[in-house]
């Protein structure tokens, strides 16, 4: 009697498997991306009247008081954490870590989100417009402790802004396309601790005020939330059979 000839074994691409695992369902990411925008919508709307102020005034003493304050403590540790967190947001390494991160998203599929992480490190390209509109002048040496005199304008905080719109992103990607609690929640408490960090070692670190790095919260929260605009009504019309984390196809009129 004639054997019957098995079936070829059907290759399912590793990145499906991903999806299926990991991925959350579609309508419980829309609702997370929803709950997510909330505080940066609301939050950047103080942006403006900050940056005419400190067109004026070269610092606040509010900004003198936090930065005694947090240049009083001298421990070791705290200032190796602080120099290791500022370091991040120098050029080039940010530029080679962001463009790590781009590629690791292209690459297990994910292919919308990392055109959309240009988007959100675009902002940086704001930062420094507002730099040079508002022209503020950095902390000084006969007020405070300056690790280093930079020439460039103090407000926004360029760090700041750039910790707070790719982290956020990330976090924002985290938050709503991962279905396990505990990933996400481990995500959102990673990059909210380095987006905090990078603001209290701009201030330590004597190169930016209080308000500098609360300007930069601001900006990049708008712009935040405008990259996620930009990212949720791009991916169903241009990547919703990308091989991970896919969207049903936007619908058009006639």
């Amino acid at each position: 009697m004639a054997q019957g000839i098995a079936p070829p074994a059907v290759q399912v691409d590793p990145r499906r498997k991903l999806d299926q695992a990991a991925i959350a369902p579609v309508p419980a990411r829309h609702y997370r991306a929803q709950a997510f925008q909330i505080y940066l919508l609301f939050a950047s709307l103080i942006f403006v009247v900050l940056a005419v102020v400190a067109h004026t005034v070269a610092y606040f003493p509010l900004d003198l008081t936090v930065t005694r304050a947090v240049q009083s403590y001298h421990g070791a540790a705290f200032d190796q954490l602080m120099y290791d967190v500022s370091w991040i947001g120098f050029m080039p390494q940010v530029i080679v870590l962001g463009a790590a991160i781009v590629l690791l998203l292209f690459l297990t599929g994910l292919r919308w989100e990392a055109l959309a992480m240009l988007v959100a490190a675009a902002g940086i390209g704001i930062g420094t417009v507002v730099k040079l509109l508002v022209y503020r002048p950095r902390p000084s040496a006969n007020l405070v402790h300056v690790l280093s005199q930079l020439p460039s304008s103090g407000f926004p905080s360029g760090h700041v802004l750039m910790a707070t719109t790719l982290c956020g992103f990330l976090a924002f990607l985290g938050y709503t396309l991962l279905k396990h609690r505990a990933v996400r929640a481990l995500m959102l408490t990673a990059f909210s601790v380095v987006i905090a960090l990078m603001g209290l070692s701009r201030i330590y670190e004597g190169q930016h005020w209080f308000s500098d790095v609360m300007g930069a919260y601001l900006l990049g929260s708008l712009w935040l939330a405008l990259s996620i605009r930009v990212y949720r009504w791009g991916k169903p019309r241009f990547f919703a059979h990308q091989p991970v984390a896919p969207e049903a196809p936007a619908t058009r009129t006639t």
